[in-house]
C-alpha cells in the first residue's frame, strides 16, 4: 500500500520556454478545488505475473486537512494523509500503523507528492520532478514527470498524469519494473466530509 501511495506513498516542450507554456496551460485548465472525492480503480502489474492486481474503492481529497483512500476491493483497507501523519488499516480491527511526519523525515516529502498527484499541483510538482508535457485539444492534457529527486528516483523512474478540469489518470512505472495505473471516476467537489472521515482527518 505504501508503495501504490508514492503517489505513494500518494502531472512536449523540448525547451525552457515551451515547458513554462505547457505547464501555464495545464494549471489554467485544472480546477483548484478545496475538496474533491471520486472512485478508484488501481491495476498494478508486477514482475512475474500475467494478470494484473486490481483494486477499487473511493477517495477524498481534502486541500487543507489531507487524503482518505479506502480501499474496497478485492479486500477492505483505510489510509489516512494529512500533513502530519499517515495511518492505515487493513479491515476493520485488522493490523493497522501510524507513522508521525516528525519522526519520520521522508513523510513530508510523501506527504507533498500525494497531494501534488491528486490536485494537479504542478508547481509543487516541479520541485521534485523533470515535468514535460503537452495540452490536448481544448480542455486536456497529458504531464511526463521524471524525478530530480534522490529518495524518489530509487522509487520511479517516471510518473505520467492525465486529465483534464481534474487529474483522469495517474500511472506509476516504478524502478523495480512493477508498473500501477490508476483510474478516477465519479469526480465531485461534493458532498462535505461526513462526522467520520472528520474524525479521521483531524487525527
Amino acid at each position: 500500500m505504501k508503495r501504490a501511495l508514492l503517489l505513494g506513498m500518494l502531472l512536449v516542450g523540448s525547451t525552457a520556454s515551451a515547458g513554462d507554456d505547457v505547464i501555464s496551460g495545464v494549471r489554467a485548465r485544472l480546477a483548484d478545488v478545496p475538496l474533491l472525492r471520486g472512485d478508484f480503480e488501481q491495476k498494478k502489474t508486477v514482475s512475474g505475473f500475467k494478470k494484473p492486481l486490481v483494486s477499487r474503492g473511493a477517495f477524498l481529497l481534502s486541500k487543507e486537512q489531507g487524503v482518505l483512500w479506502d480501499t474496497r476491493e478485492p479486500f477492505a483497507s483505510t489510509l489516512t494523509l494529512t500533513r502530519k501523519s499517515l495511518s492505515a488499516e487493513q479491515g476493520t480491527g485488522a493490523a493497522a500503523y501510524h507513522l508521525d511526519a516528525s519522526k519520520e523525515p521522508g513523510l513530508a516529502a510523501v506527504n507533498e507528492v500525494m497531494f501534488a498527484l491528486l490536485s494537479g499541483d504542478v508547481a509543487a510538482l516541479s520541485k521534485r520532478f523533470r515535468v514535460e508535457g503537452e495540452l490536448v485539444g481544448t480542455a486536456g492534457w497529458k504531464l511526463t514527470l521524471t524525478p530530480t529527486d534522490a529518495g524518489l528516483s530509487r522509487v520511479f523512474k517516471s510518473i505520467h498524469l492525465e486529465g483534464d478540469t481534474y487529474v483522469r489518470q495517474v500511472k506509476l512505472d516504478e524502478a523495480r519494473g512493477d508498473t500501477s495505473v490508476i483510474q478516477f471516476d465519479k469526480l465531485s467537489q461534493t458532498p462535505p466530509p461526513s462526522d467520520t472521515e472528520a474524525k479521521r482527518l483531524a487525527k
